[in-house]
């Protein structure tokens, strides 16, 4: 995520609960996918989880993205 999109959100995460409970979220995914990235080798399980929580982040990101969108089109 770019940090022009991160101050965004951020900034209309103050008024937008639902905003705030993604980003919170997707950096709860991001810290548990490092925890991945940092093992040599995974095991059938563990690569399993790690898709399953990119796509959760990946799904996170798309819905504050379309929030964040929304919020510029009010703006206008």
């Amino acid at each position: 995520m770019e940090r022009r999109e991160e101050d965004l959100i951020q900034q209309h995460a103050l008024h937008d609960k639902e905003l705030k409970a993604l980003y919170q979220e997707h950096q709860d995914l991001k810290r548990r996918l490092e925890t991945f990235r940092n093992k040599l080798y995974l095991t059938y399980e563990q690569e399993a989880e790690k898709k399953r929580i990119q796509k959760l982040k990946l799904a996170s990101k798309d819905r504050m993205m379309e929030i964040l969108h929304r919020h510029q089109n009010e703006a206008r």
